[in-house]
């Protein structure tokens, strides 16, 4: 089977076991269920089509899905608009995993322009650029500090999911490291969803895969939630604890990269926390 028949395969299954049959005013039946969720049958029915081509598509097996089929599958199984997108893109036929990761990665860099941006907010707020696979590619000097040390990283080390789920400091220096590790998977799931063909990321998922039982856990469920602004505790071994709001702003021009920003409230303890973080003159220890 192709690696897009098991994305497709899996995510669907993965919807409709989600689902309540109830909340969908479904009758459960005097017999049990065995299986979790809707049936094929029952997701076919609510999305219009037959029984036959909703489990073709449902294995892989159906070459050219219609927009108008696909909405309905997405309003049948309540999809959200991140799972829209992302069904969208995994029911576009692909090259085996193997095949993408046999192909070059393609260079991610930043431009000039934008890394005057960072240096411009280099003395109040923490900025990084975010790029395909999760890759920290760019960052200002608070930025570099705010959490891990990304100068004493090697450059393919420099990945937010990796560090997230593979660095031994990872849990201490997010409280909340479920819900962070949540965030993270799905903002990864609809990365690939966009570039399915891209070698990083599959380069990235396939190391997650093998060395983080938590990755598998969260990846397997399927969860396309890509979160680009919100707010996050950091544990900060230098400062003590940072309560920032973070928000991400899509590049125009590098649609494939995200400027990320972390801010605090005016006259808050947090702030005052960042400009110490900022005074710093020797290394920061990974967290």
């Amino acid at each position: 089977m192709l690696y897009a028949e098991i994305e497709i395969s899996s995510f669907l299954k993965a919807r409709r076991a989600a689902l309540d049959p109830a909340d969908l005013g479904l009758p459960g039946g005097v017999n049990r269920r065995r299986v979790r969720g809707l049936r094929r049958e029952e997701v076919a029915q609510l999305a219009g089509i037959s029984v036959d081509y909703y489990t073709r598509i449902e294995q892989g097996r159906a070459p050219a899905i219609s927009d108008s089929v696909l909405d309905a599958i997405a309003r049948a199984l309540r999809l959200s608009g991140g799972e829209v997108t992302y069904l969208r893109n995994i029911a576009v036929p692909r090259r085996p995993a193997a095949d993408c990761c046999a192909v070059p990665a393609r260079g991610q860099t930043v431009r000039p322009e934008i890394q005057q941006v960072l240096d411009a907010m280099a003395d109040t707020v923490p900025a990084l650029v975010i790029g395909r696979g999760l890759d920290i590619l760019a960052w200002n000097p608070l930025g570099a500090r705010i959490a891990f040390d990304l100068e004493a990283l090697a450059p393919d080390r420099r990945n937010t999911a990796l560090l997230v789920f593979l660095d031994p400091a990872a849990r201490a220096l997010h409280p909340d490291w479920e819900a962070k590790a949540v965030e993270v998977v799905g903002n990864l799931r609809a990365d690939s969803g966009r570039h399915p063909d891209d070698p990083r990321i599959c380069e990235v998922v396939n190391e997650l895969l093998a060395h983080s039982p938590d990755f598998r856990r969260i990846w397997e469920t399927q969860s396309v939630h890509e979160c680009l602004r919100g707010t996050k505790r950091i544990l900060h071994p230098r400062v003590g604890e940072l309560d920032v709001t973070f928000e991400s702003f899509r590049l125009s021009t590098d649609p494939d990269q995200a400027l990320v920003t972390y801010t605090a409230p005016r006259g808050s303890e947090t702030e005052r926390r960042i400009r110490e973080l900022g005074a710093l003159t020797d290394p920061v220890l990974t967290a």
